[in-house]
């Protein structure tokens, strides 16, 4: 319940991490689109939205816990707490991981009752800056700043909530006056904007009433400069000087548990490797990024700090540009979960981006491997749902370099194996895609996976430890070993009829099983062929054509 005078309990909570959620969802591709970061890599609406979306996901996991109908519900502070949890732990990026931090101090007020909104925005923007490891005006920083500043510590949550967001609205529409590079590019702080729509879906959900207008991103009609892979802008909520040779060569990222003290240490060893530190969390759990050139020595020193772990190495291009070379007519860059696939690809002639269970790709990465094929004319298989909007961003803002891009929305590798085998670069470009499309829209795909908990399924109430069975997404077979629930996802696949089945075989697939399950298609399915695949990283994967 609700304490006295605060106008959120734990379902004001939950619909704020939705609303939150929808509102970043929406204003995704805009923010990666205005961010001049680092480097011009386009990933804070990204980063924000994948930070939301932990957050979101913790406090479902509060509700999942209470039987629909109850006569209790959860309580206000196991939401809030869960809502930080989630946000810590999913932190992405620079903004992500301030925005983990203003959540974290917004709970130590709320739920130890220390105050209402007022004192917890002002609690928030402290600790966020106290995370950050040389803070300066005009960012994400300033906005959850004058937020604080603007609610009256007199006010009650439904008075302190507009005037908060009112506050931040005018300090955002104040950052590109405040930092240069802002100014140059005639556009607002990206991770101030994020924020500003984080408060904008408290206000509504406490007050009922969607906020005020949308501030404008840009300031002046003039398109965003786009830096080459090699350039480097210089992070504003870190560092008001340019880093040498134009900035570090890798973001590092990672989970750390450690004690109060070894942090601290922690803090002043990569604060001297590298710079855009940030590390945020408390009780024995935090979340650190830095950008170093040594990647190797800022993991070691979590090693030393404490126990590391989800790290996360991302490398930004920061090499001098090559000798200038003459664009090809057109490439495909495709997404894959695994090395096998990768060489897979490669062999076939496409970019590849490799992604990591557990790591949610930014636009940025994929607008990168889009320079990096160097084409005029580019072909883009995401190959996982979960990616489509991010692909449509990368999309978009490789199309204002002068790229002409086609988005082909493969929902798996095995899709985008179908389209790739049809691609012919010295076809008409349009005729290249209607192939590539029409080949994969025919290709069905499943997957196996391992249930980690108890849960409901479209084919059932499974178990952990079960073997699941997907097919075009859909949880289908519920069995106890890989093999057969393989051989029963196949023969449900083929039903509907096709002619060749492509397997993908996991690093750890059991001795003999391809040699089983291409016996199994032969003696059920004549005239079937199979096709079967080192996935090395990829997890067992089925596609019919």
């Amino acid at each position: 319940m609700a304490g006295a005078g605060r106008a959120i309990d734990a379902r004001v909570v939950r619909d704020w991490c939705a609303l939150a959620l929808d509102a970043l969802g929406r204003e995704r591709e805009e923010l990666d689109a205005i961010n001049v970061y680092p480097v011009a890599d386009g990933d804070t609406g990204t980063n924000l939205y994948l930070t939301v979306e932990s957050a979101a996901r913790s406090v479902e996991a509060v509700f999942a816990a209470y039987e629909p109908g109850a006569a209790t519900e959860p309580d206000f502070e196991d939401a809030m707490r869960a809502m930080a949890h989630g946000a810590l732990i999913g932190a992405r990026g620079n903004s992500g991981t301030i925005l983990a931090q203003l959540l974290r101090g917004m709970t130590e007020v709320l739920v130890d009752q220390e105050g209402g909104v007022a004192a917890a925005l002002r609690r928030a923007a402290r600790s966020a800056r106290e995370a950050v490891a040389h803070p300066v005006e005009g960012t994400i920083l300033s906005v959850a700043t004058a937020a604080g500043r603007a609610a009256l510590p007199e006010d009650d949550d439904t008075a302190a909530l507009p005037a908060a967001y009112a506050g931040a609205r005018t300090a955002l529409d104040e950052t590109p006056g405040q930092l240069d590079v802002l100014g140059r590019a005639g556009v607002v702080d990206a991770g101030g904007q994020g924020l500003l729509a984080v408060l904008g879906a408290l206000l509504e959900a406490v007050t009922g009433e969607a906020p005020p207008g949308k501030a404008p991103v840009r300031q002046r009609q003039r398109p965003v400069p786009r830096a080459h892979p090699a350039e480097s802008v210089t992070d504003p909520a870190v560092s008001a000087e340019p880093c040498p040779h134009g900035g570090p060569a890798f973001e590092v990222i990672y989970l750390l548990e450690a004690g109060d003290s070894a942090v601290a240490r922690l803090k002043e060893r990569l604060d001297g490797l590298g710079d855009s530190l940030v590390v945020v969390g408390g009780d024995g759990l935090w979340n650190v990024h830095v950008h170093v050139d040594d990647a190797g020595a800022a993991v070691e020193a979590g090693v030393e700090a404490g126990r590391p772990y989800r790290i996360r190495i991302t490398h930004f291009d920061t090499a001098p540009p090559a000798e200038p070379r003459e664009p090809v007519q057109r490439a495909v860059v495709a997404v894959v979960p695994g090395e096998g696939l990768a060489v897979l690809c490669e062999t076939a002639g496409a970019t590849t981006v490799l992604a990591r269970p557990g790591e949610p790709l930014a636009s940025g990465v994929l607008v990168a491997a889009i320079r990096r094929a160097h084409a005029r004319e580019v072909v883009l298989l995401p190959n996982d749902p979960e990616l489509r909007h991010t692909a449509a961003a990368a999309a978009e803002q490789a199309r204002t370099e002068g790229v002409r891009v086609a988005l082909i929305p493969t929902r798996s590798p095995v899709q985008g194996i179908a389209a790739l085998a049809v691609h012919e670069p010295d076809r008409r470009f349009d005729e290249d895609v209607v192939a590539m499309t029409s080949a994969a829209g025919a290709t069905r795909y499943g997957e196996l996976a391992v249930a980690e908990r108890q849960s409901f399924t479209s084919a059932g109430v499974c178990q952990a430890g079960d073997v699941l069975g997907l097919i075009d997404g859909d949880v289908a077979v519920i069995g106890e070993d890989l093999a057969s629930t393989a051989e029963t996802v196949l023969d449900r696949m083929l039903s509907a009829g096709g002619e060749l089945v492509t397997l993908v075989l996991p690093d750890d697939a059991p001795s003999g099983l391809a040699d089983r399950l291409e016996a199994h298609v032969r003696r059920g399915h004549l005239a079937v062929d199979t096709v079967i695949h080192d996935g090395a990283g990829a997890p067992l994967m089925i596609g019919v054509e």
